[in-house]
């Protein structure tokens, strides 16, 4: 019996072959075994009046209660007579009187949550309890107990690894993204239907609690789900107080009466926990799991408590990390010009965007300046990121402007920029390019290119042609004290377009390795004869989607010579 009790995976399965071997016991007519809840409520019974068969399985009529004063204690062996009193009051007594039973040998075994059970064997008229039959029941007891323990006891493991497991895992999705209303589906998604039919996540703001996700396990409840999840007496009322606890909260039965959840809601539950969302002594919001399962099977609070910490630590790392990104993309833009100028006869557009996770400020710049007699164009890019890089991106920037303001030429704006950074004994260096326009005839331009270390201009011709604009190469910005630098010429016609960008561009990556550098010039083609705000949006899409994202800043400036009539422009003239 005890290898048995070892080996069995299901009480049920043993219980058939423990009764067969009580029914071979001589005077043994019929084997029952019943379970009561803590109460004394019968659940229900099995029982058997011949061996080889399986035992019937009934379960208890309402009312049928253990009415032999207190549950007996467990492996205490007791015999009664059919006639007695306390066999009449037992919920056994017609399955025991139909086998034939005039007496009964039965034990009392303990089992999980409260619950305990009876083993009862009835003897036939005439036969003397067998000797040793009492010990026989009481070791069938034993096993199984012991059986039904090892059960319990590795299904509660189990739900313990599922639940562990689903807590790692939930870490790691709403961890994988730094995006906030990703992660506040991911905490949605991630928790139906493994914990609950339905989660609802709500947010604090300046006007209370808001819903910012739902999910349930229905579809066709999605929109149901989510209007009671906006309830303006759940959100305005309940969740505040219920908030306000330090631990999670369960509401059941009538605790759900005038709730969007209760019995007369369009979405009903049978159970609701709701557990505050607190991550570094703030007050985040609330997570609240719908249950339409037994109250009794919820998860356990503390699961519940660990799961909501995980949830709250992982929307505010994606909340201060928009709230910093915010602030470093102010900062960006404060290191860029506010508006491009306008320029009779040109049409400007630059697009900047921001790459590095790390939410450290980036060295590109870009601007357009107005001399006495020229117009300028100009990029930069210093490098590294951060405080010293965004200084020096000042520096750099508005020394340059300072110089073509003056109708500097580029070459020598760039030398006079290097003896500047020299000067200034800064550990990084710099690179840019400077293209310098004065008007020509039939509308053109006379343009003047200066490139130290940068990635090339190109200039998309009104015909639809990609050529390079200007040369390469050049000596870094900053490194040396001798610095001499070249300048070509070239020609811009009406309807022609002159693009500088940083090597965030050029050097965006694939996941197969390849540059975007290698397709820059058919992505340029694939833009012509759209105005320059087009150009440098689809330019820096072109190379972000290349990449999957960038980890390194963009910025894209764009003029083209405008055919015929000046074009119109707004009042600011403000960059795309």
């Amino acid at each position: 019996m005890w290898r048995l009790a070892q080996t069995s995976t299901d009480v049920t399965a043993l219980s058939e072959q423990l009764y067969d071997l009580l029914l071979g016991r001589p005077g043994v007519v019929v084997v029952s075994g019943t379970r009561f809840a803590p109460s004394g409520a019968a659940r229900y019974m099995r029982s058997s009046s011949r061996p080889d068969t399986r035992p019937e399985r009934v379960l208890a009529p309402p009312g049928d209660a253990w009415k032999g004063g207190p549950a007996p204690v467990p492996g205490l062996v007791r015999q009664f007579a059919l006639r007695s009193e306390h066999a009449r009051a037992r919920p056994e007594y017609g399955v025991w009187r139909a086998a034939g039973a005039v007496r009964v040998v039965e034990c009392a075994l303990a089992l999980e949550e409260g619950d305990w059970a009876v083993v009862s064997v009835g003897l036939a008229a005439g036969r003397s309890v067998p000797a040793r039959l009492g010990l026989r029941v009481a070791q069938v007891c034993d096993v199984v107990a012991a059986c039904n323990d090892r059960i319990v006891q590795e299904r509660e493991n189990a739900r313990v690894q599922a639940r562990d497991a689903l807590l790692a895992e939930a870490s790691l999705q709403m961890d994988a993204s730094l995006d906030v209303g990703e992660t506040l589906q991911r905490v949605a998604r991630m928790t139906v239907p493994a914990v609950a039919e339905g989660c609802l996540v709500h947010l604090c703001g300046p006007g209370g609690l808001t819903l910012v996700a739902s999910a349930h396990l229905a579809a066709g409840a999605q929109r149901r789900f989510a209007a009671a999840g906006e309830d303006g007496t759940w959100v305005d009322d309940v969740l505040p107080k219920l908030s306000a606890l330090r631990e999670g909260t369960v509401l059941s039965g009538g605790e759900l009466a005038g709730t969007p959840f209760g019995p007369a809601s369009e979405v009903t539950a049978r159970a609701v926990t709701v557990n505050p969302l607190r991550a570094r002594g703030r007050l985040l919001g609330t997570v609240t799991f719908v249950y339409e399962r037994d109250p009794s099977r919820l998860p356990p609070p503390l699961f519940l408590a660990d799961l909501a910490l995980r949830a709250a630590l992982a929307i505010d790392n994606a909340t201060l990390y928009e709230e910093r990104r915010q602030h470093v993309v102010s900062l960006q833009q404060h290191l860029l010009p506010a508006v491009l100028p306008t320029v009779p006869g040109l049409e400007l557009a630059a697009a900047y965007e921001v790459g590095d996770a790390a939410l450290e400020v980036g060295g590109d710049f870009y601007d357009a300046v107005s001399g006495r007699h020229s117009f300028s164009l100009l990029v930069g890019d210093v490098c590294g990121r951060g405080a010293e890089a965004a200084a020096l991106t000042g520096l750099a920037r508005h020394t340059l402007r300072t110089l073509l303001e003056d109708d500097l030429p580029p070459a020598a704006a760039l030398t006079r920029l290097n003896r500047a950074l020299r000067t200034a004994a800064s550990r990084k260096f710099v690179t840019g390019v400077v293209l310098s326009l004065v008007p020509a005839a039939d509308g053109a331009f006379a343009a003047r290119i200066a490139n130290a270390g940068h990635p090339q201009a190109l200039v998309l011709r009104a015909d639809g042609t990609v050529a390079p604009l200007g040369g390469t190469g050049g000596l870094l910005l900053g490194v040396v004290d001798d610095y001499e630098l070249a300048e070509t010429t070239d020609v811009l016609r009406p309807g022609d377009t002159a693009v500088l960008l940083t090597d965030g561009i050029t050097e965006s990556r694939s996941p197969d390795g390849a540059f975007f550098e290698d397709r820059l010039s058919a992505a340029l083609g694939a833009l012509a004869g759209l105005p320059p705000a087009e150009v440098v949006t689809g330019l820096a899409r072109a190379a972000l989607g290349f990449g999957r994202g960038s980890a390194d800043d963009m910025a894209v400036l764009a003029m083209r010579v405008a055919s015929g009539a000046e074009p119109d422009r707004n009042e600011e003239g403000k960059a795309s």
